[in-house]
C-alpha cells in the first residue's frame, strides 16, 4: 500500500508572524495591578520585594533569549486593553504604581489579558506557548496563592514543566504564600528555587535536571 503524506500544516507559523522557538517562557501574573481592594495595602508590603527579583530575573532571562508574558486581568472592563492598563496603573496615583514602574512591559514582551483566575482560561495563552514550542513555564507574580496557583494548576495538566521561584511570588501574608509554593512544590512537581539560583542556560537547553528544591 502506497505510505500516506503528511501535509505541513497551512497556518503552523501563524501566517508568518510565528514568534522565535523557545522551551522555556517566563510569565509575569497580575503585575500590572493597581491594588484598588481591600486588601491591596496588604499585598503591597510583600510584592515589592518581588517585583524587585522579578525585574532581576526578568533581565537574566531576556539575556538568554527567554520570551516574557504578561498575563493580566482585565478587572472585569471587557473594552480594556493592556496598553489602557498599563497607563492607569503607571500614571494614576494607585498603590500599584511602583511595582508598575518596575515591571512595565517592553517592546518586545507579549502580553494576554485574562477574564479569570487562570492564565490559561480563555486566553490566547495556550496558542502563544505551542508556537514557541515551550516545554517549562516560569510563573511569577500575584497572588501566589490564587491566580499564580490556580495557572500553575493549568499548565501542569497541559504537561508543562514548572517553575516557581519562591521569591517571585507574592500573596496577603507569608503563611498564604508558603502554604501555595508548599502545595505547588509538592503536588505540581514545581521547582521552587529563588530566583538567583535559577539554571535558566540549563533550563532553555534542557539539560538541566529537575530540581524541585523545597524553598518554602
Amino acid at each position: 500500500m502506497p505510505q500516506e503524506q503528511t501535509l505541513p500544516s497551512k497556518n503552523g507559523d501563524l501566517h508568518g508572524n510565528a514568534p522565535d522557538k523557545s522551551d522555556v517562557a517566563l510569565l509575569l501574573i497580575d503585575v500590572i495591578n493597581d491594588l484598588s481592594f481591600p486588601e491591596g495595602a496588604m499585598l503591597l508590603r510583600h510584592a515589592m520585594p518581588m517585583a524587585l527579583n522579578i525585574a532581576a530575573l526578568k533581565k537574566r532571562a531576556k539575556a538568554v533569549g527567554i520570551p516574557v508574558i504578561y498575563a493580566n486581568d482585565n478587572f472585569g472592563r471587557w473594552r480594556s486593553d493592556f496598553a489602557a492598563q498599563v497607563d492607569h496603573c503607571l500614571y494614576s496615583e494607585v498603590l500599584g504604581r511602583s511595582i508598575a514602574e518596575l515591571l512595565q512591559p517592553e517592546r518586545d514582551d507579549y502580553f494576554v489579558l485574562k477574564p479569570k483566575h487562570s492564565g490559561f482560561f480563555s486566553t490566547s495563552l495556550d496558542t502563544l506557548l505551542a508556537c514557541f514550542h515551550t516545554k517549562t513555564v516560569i510563573l511569577t507574580g500575584m497572588a501566589a496563592n490564587i491566580c499564580v496557583l490556580f495557572t500553575a494548576n493549568d499548565a501542569y495538566m497541559r504537561d508543562l514543566h514548572l517553575v516557581v521561584s519562591c521569591d517571585c511570588v507574592a500573596s496577603n501574608t507569608v503563611e498564604e504564600n508558603r502554604y501555595a509554593l508548599r502545595q505547588m512544590h509538592d503536588i505540581l512537581k514545581a521547582n521552587t528555587s529563588a530566583w538567583a539560583n535559577l539554571d535558566l542556560h540549563g533550563l532553555t537547553n534542557r539539560l538541566a535536571p529537575n530540581l524541585n528544591h523545597k524553598n518554602v
